[in-house]
């Protein structure tokens, strides 16, 4: 499949951040749930743990739920 793998990687985030939870110990986790070439971008950039674990979920950066969080917002939250 021929995409945009900018677009992808600038989107992708905010779709995980659809699965995120705060964790008690602090910080953000997502499920993992992506295609892996996208995620394994992701953990390049600095962006999210190394997502090849036996975990089935990896850490936001904390730079990276922040701006996971700004995209869900503009992109995918309903306006009231």
């Amino acid at each position: 499949m021929d995409y945009d793998t900018g677009k992808a990687d600038e989107m992708t985030p905010a779709l995980l951040y659809l699965a995120s939870f705060e964790e008690k110990l602090g910080g953000v986790r997502a499920w993992k749930g992506m295609a892996w070439e996208i995620m394994n971008r992701l953990h390049e950039k600095g962006r999210i743990s190394d997502p090849k674990s036996k975990a089935k979920s990896f850490w936001f950066t904390e730079d990276s739920a922040k701006r996971s969080r700004e995209l869900f917002e503009k992109y995918l939250q309903r306006k009231s």
